[in-house]
């Protein structure tokens, strides 16, 4: 007996809109998947995801506000009394011409236009995380007055925050005035620049275990948390979800490479008197390794294979580019000065609450930088959208494995501060079983809410483990 599986195609619809329907055997309910569309490799990157995110927020708020038209560079050129259009009638994408409105046509459309400075307004608004931004002066007085750490740190920390979430808004507004390759590389370069400045501050400070732990903690966060609150949660909405293997896989295969080259330190830990300088030449190595990889990776996304990672033009920018490079600028530079605070309070912060330094810094920190984007996931994923709450959570792990945690690496090589790639082997042993489990929990394509607590379940356990650390330590 033979079963035929039926769906309609609707005649307007592309080969990425194909929804089968399920059909019922007997009691059983089944699904039948089709293939994934030709040239479609799924998102492997944390941009292409984010991009796809802060595109339907920015939709949302058009909508929301009714600027149908919105456009932050027509308003300038519309007070000037003349603007232009990139009308299909007058203009063409290929030819760049351009169409010139009369003077009356302008002041006609002016009161009704949106101005940048509303764009502006709403993207701070949008998220409720931002109020936290009426924590940075505390959190530069308390530096000032001479606070206690444990105030110091925990003050900075709130202050981060938000600044972690608008330096990620900003840097996608930068890369929305580009074509795809410098956009690509942009949010390559700044995707996670909250974890490159504080691990940059610590490696400085001579911190080096904050720095390790920092980094490998920000992965175990995206890696199991963000992962299997994703499944969790969007399980629950949804009895199964299913995405693109293609991106998955190799995501997967790029952590399982960064998890050999922390483990290759481990074997010279006796070499004798010379093991210090091994360690750090094929930690040197290592890094310069992982960082050609990570090049690699943006080559093949953005040149060769550009064709497998379509849908990520037409992007709207809410503010003018000189609005949005000023903005990351000023954010960067406020995320630099609060981050040497915040690691500078991180001694006695753990003394005032009995903490150790690695789960400061493998649990705690992690937070700062991320706690926007995992909302964001969870939030994609309930509304099944699993493929771009994949993209942030692996796209984040790969990012930090593949090219802040090198990069410290180098940077550390550059100014003679002897940051290696040795890690304390318990946590290099987690590292590997975490993508292991995690490769066996998406091998099949599909995820349910009982995958995902087994992810969350496996952090918190982790989390325990590196909080009776301190007594080692």
């Amino acid at each position: 007996m033979s079963h035929h599986v039926d769906f309609e195609l609707p005649l307007n619809a592309s080969e990425e809109e194909v929804t089968p329907s399920p059909v019922r055997m007997g009691s059983a309910r089944s699904t039948y998947s089709a293939p994934a569309a030709a040239g479609e490799f799924g998102i492997i990157n944390k941009a292409s995801a984010w991009r796809k995110i802060r595109r339907g927020r920015k939709q949302s708020i058009l909508n929301r506000r009714g600027w149908s038209n919105y456009d932050p560079l027509s308003y300038r050129q519309l007070r000037q009394g003349s603007t232009f259009t990139t009308d299909s009638s007058a203009a063409t994408e290929e030819t760049g011409l351009l169409r010139k409105t009369s003077s009356a046509e302008s002041d006609q459309a002016l009161l009704g236009a949106a101005t940048p400075w509303e764009g502006l307004v709403e993207m701070f608004i949008e998220n409720k995380i931002n109020y936290l931004f009426v924590f940075i002066p505390f959190a530069v007085w308390s530096h000032k007055a001479h606070w206690s750490d444990g105030s110091i740190f925990i003050l900075n920390f709130l202050a981060m925050v938000p600044l972690a979430s608008m330096l990620g808004v900003f840097t996608e507004e930068l890369a929305a005035h580009t074509n795809d390759v410098i956009g690509g590389l942009i949010n390559a370069t700044f995707g996670n620049a909250v974890e490159l400045v504080v691990a940059i501050q610590a490696l400085f400070a001579g911190d080096f275990r904050v720095v390790q732990a920092s980094l490998i903690g920000s992965v175990f966060s995206n890696l199991l948390l963000v992962l299997g609150m994703c499944f969790l949660f969007g399980g629950i909405e949804h009895k199964e979800q299913e995405f693109i293997a293609q991106g998955v896989v190799a995501s997967i295969s790029l952590l399982g490479f960064s998890g050999v080259a922390l483990l290759l330190p481990e074997f010279f830990d006796d070499a004798g008197d010379d093991s210090q300088d091994v360690t750090a030449t094929i930690s040197r190595l290592a890094a310069l390794l992982l960082i050609i990889l990570y090049g690699l990776l943006l080559w093949f996304q953005l040149k060769t294979h550009v064709h497998l990672f379509q849908g990520d033009d037409d992007t709207l920018a809410m503010i003018p580019y000189s609005w949005a490079l000023t903005g990351l600028v000023v954010i960067t530079a406020i995320v630099t000065i609060l981050s040497e605070f915040l690691v500078a309070s991180i001694d006695g912060f753990c003394t005032e609450f009995n903490l150790g330094r690695s789960f400061v810094g493998l649990i705690i920190l992690p937070v700062v930088g991320n706690a926007v984007e995992h909302i964001s996931a969870v939030s994609v994923a309930m509304k099944n959208k699993m493929d771009l709450a994949l993209g942030v959570a692996l796209g984040s792990s790969v990012q930090i494995a593949l090219f802040v945690l090198p990069v410290t690496v180098v940077v550390g090589w550059f100014t003679g501060r002897e940051m290696t790639m040795k890690f304390p082997p318990f946590e290099v042993a987690l590292y590997l079983m975490s993508v292991i489990i995690v490769s066996m929990c998406l091998s099949n394509a599909r995820s349910n809410w009982l995958e995902g607590s087994l992810l969350v379940s496996l952090y918190v356990l982790i989390a325990v483990g590196i909080y009776f650390e301190k007594d080692l330590e």
